[in-house]
């Protein structure tokens, strides 16, 4: 029997615990199901591998996770095995013997949970007939145009086939299954119209509409209400898809999504409010460095300088150790990621630094995957000129420490002025003659298929950043996933995160926001919005997000205009900071990594499995009637050391970032700080006492 949760004082470095009555889970199977096990498309893929750790330590050899099955991703993503579990082996010989081509084994991510992959191809052949079902389940017919449609029907026919197996030798177990967005959908809902004995979860990680319609620049939270929702979906040509969507949503014994925000959308966009909210979190300790982050910060830092030494070859007027890395990064969709308010606002934050004579530069990557040609030959080139002039100084100062150390030993000072032979000098000249460019430095570093309509590129010629001696914000697009084997930019997405300053990501349609997280974890600030699941996570539990590295620009309730006036502020007053203010605050920020931990948001998916259970099978599981674990009632406090925020000091104008303060030195503590911060968390309320949130009323949405 379930009984319902418990609040305990146990603690996550100090974070309130939600405690509920363990599943019974030597009696029950989990299975997830998404087109992202072991195939990496979006968020997803993060969320599931992240998550599965946590998940396969509290389940063991219970959980499973159900994917389409490609060669490549077999080939180095997962070790082949055959299944311990006598349920699940059974169910894939069965399905191996009628002619599908099953394939079992490990995923090699940390926590190596099983995986059940299907080979989407091998059985296309089934279509048809397949879609013959589907409209007799649930009266949604596929255009035969539609290939990912279809294959997603495919992905989802099979997995609907492995469950009815599943459930006939599942030998008095009961079965959970929890489906992750549309493309996962269909297996839902045939299961559901062939009454298989399963617990089900259906979880939305953005409403197929709701993405399509702010992708459209529509004044979308403003009017959630009065969109014609299959009159939307029709024009846009994926009324059947959203048919899916919404039938998976109300086939499904419990309703999730990852945000509050999201949750909203979805009652309007789906027409059924979500029954628990499972927000994201990180296996934070794949970031943790302990106090190493800010040594890792410097390091990979100094990678990144090198490279804009070549980049800006020719044009390196300005200081490296005065200079900022921003960035933006995540799939190319221009509005919705908030690339246009950021581009906006980088052009007044250029304006602001040169009209107060700053000595600050910005130099902003935008790291968006586009359609290239290729490498630009120009950004090859300075990375070329960069490494022989790296090589030439090498050469002319083991030469110079030479002729040194041999008139040391002859006990002589030698002359300076004779040290430098004349082909010494010689080869400086041409060295510094090789650096000249009559050219700007590139703004992007790839050459771009569709140049001249590329919405960056089109915004960079408007607001004319292009990259100038007198411009003190430069901007460079990389429009390609970061890699260790790049000839260019040779750093994994990690490693360049750490090396950068601010991470932003003024998102106007971000369900959850795992770039944000990902920079908290790794103490980084980050720049977010209250329209994106992680901001309004962040505003609920941190009572200063500023002073914690979090800045969150309100799209919600202000005007574009506003919103961008409000974002060059905090990029101004990030750049008026100094070096240890910014020390200052990225020790706070990644001590909010504990608040992203799976280890912790995992009680969501705790309480949805409780619900689903009681719901799917109410004579042999039963949950009291209690509020779900609440995100409410607990706070980071503001922190209480001087100054209480890193803006709490800052000048008027940008300073040098070695001016410092040295009183502040008397000032702050930081393990101080941080002790004080894990114990003025306030414990949460009790579950009567639960505080409710203001419900607003759509009418409120102003942007």
């Amino acid at each position: 029997m379930l009984r319902g949760r418990s609040l305990s004082v146990t603690s996550l470095s100090g974070l309130p615990q939600w405690e509920a009555e363990h599943l019974p889970v030597e009696d029950l199977l989990l299975f997830e199901v998404s087109w992202e096990v072991t195939n990496k498309v979006g968020g997803i893929y993060t969320v599931i591998q992240t998550k599965a750790k946590t998940t396969a330590d509290e389940w063991g050899e219970n959980y499973f996770l159900i994917g389409p099955y490609f060669e490549h991703n077999m080939k180095t993503q997962v070790e082949q095995c055959e299944p311990i579990n006598d349920t699940v082996r059974r169910a894939v010989e069965a399905m191996n013997k009628h002619g599908c081509q099953v394939h079992f084994g490990r995923w090699l991510i940390e926590g190596s949970p099983y995986v059940v992959l299907f080979d989407i191809g091998s059985s296309a052949w089934n279509l048809d007939r397949w879609k013959g079902d589907f409209w007799e389940a649930c009266s949604v017919g596929i255009p035969h145009h539609d290939r990912e449609a279809s294959d997603m029907l495919i992905f989802g026919s099979l997995t609907a086939w492995f469950l009815k197996e599943v459930t006939d030798y599942a030998d008095g177990k009961h079965v959970i299954v929890q489906f992750h967005e549309w493309q996962a959908g269909t297996g839902l809902i045939l299961s559901r119209a062939r009454n298989l004995p399963i617990a089900t979860i259906f979880t939305t990680h953005a409403t197929l509409l709701g993405r399509y319609l702010c992708a459209a620049n529509t004044d979308f939270y403003n009017h959630l209400d009065k969109f014609n929702i299959d009159k939307e979906a029709g024009e846009r040509q994926i009324y059947h898809r959203y048919c899916m969507e919404r039938a998976s949503v109300h086939c499904a014994h419990v309703f999730t999504t990852v945000s509050e925000i999201t949750a909203i959308e979805a009652e309007h966009m789906l027409k059924r409010k979500p029954d628990v909210v499972t927000p994201n979190g990180l296996n934070v300790k794949k970031f943790s460095a302990v106090h190493e982050f800010q040594n890792l910060h410097a390091m990979y830092k100094a990678r990144i300088q090198d490279f804009v030494r070549g980049h800006f070859y020719g044009h390196l007027d300005f200081d490296l150790e005065k200079t900022l890395f921003l960035f933006i990064a995540g799939r190319y969709e221009f509005s919705n990621k908030g690339a246009d308010i950021f581009l906006e606002s980088l052009s007044r934050l250029n304006f602001l630094l040169r009209m107060h004579k700053s000595s600050v530069t910005v130099v902003v990557f935008f790291i968006m995957p586009a359609k290239t040609n290729n490498f630009n030959v120009e950004t090859l080139k300075g990375q070329a000129v960069r490494k022989q002039l790296w090589d030439t100084v090498h050469s002319v100062k083991e030469k110079f420490g030479k002729k040194l150390y041999d008139a040391l030993l002859r006990g002589e000072i030698p002359d300076m002025n004779n040290i430098l032979d004349r082909d010494d000098l010689t080869i400086m000249k041409r060295a510094i003659f090789s650096t000249q460019r009559q050219s700007l430095p590139p703004v992007t570093t790839h050459n771009m298929i569709d140049d001249s309509t590329d919405p960056i590129l089109s915004t960079i010629r408007r607001i004319g950043l292009f990259n100038n001696r007198a411009d003190r914000v430069k901007v460079i697009l990389h429009p390609e996933f970061l890699s260790s084997t790049s000839p260019l930019l040779p750093m994994d997405y990690e490693e360049f995160v750490r090396g950068c300053h601010l991470g932003v990501f003024p998102s106007y349609y971000e369900p959850w926001g795992y770039t944000p997280a990902e920079c908290t974890v790794m103490g980084i600030p980050s720049v977010t919005t209250n329209l994106s699941g992680f901001g309004c996570f962040m505003q609920a539990h941190v009572a200063d997000p500023t002073a914690y590295g979090i800045y969150i620009v309100d799209r919600r309730f202000c005007s574009p205009d506003d919103s961008c006036n409000q974002l060059t502020q905090f990029l101004y007053g990030f750049c008026k900071q100094s070096r240890r203010q910014r020390i200052i605050q990225r020790n706070r920020t990644e001590r909010l990594s504990d608040l992203l931990d799976w280890r912790y948001l995992g009680r969501f998916y705790q309480h949805a499995r409780h619900l689903t259970l009681s719901r799917a099978f109410p004579d042999k599981f039963h949950m009291e009637p209690t509020l779900p674990p609440t995100t409410e009632g607990f706070k980071y406090p503001r922190p209480s050391s001087v100054p209480p925020s890193p803006s709490g000091s800052q000048a008027s104008s940008p300073q040098s970032s070695d001016v410092e303060d040295e009183n502040e030195d008397e000032r702050y503590d930081e393990e101080e700080e941080a002790e004080r911060d894990r114990l003025n968390i306030k414990s949460p309320f009790s579950p009567s006492h639960a505080p409710r949130g203001k419900k607003k009323l759509h009418g409120e949405f102003k942007n």
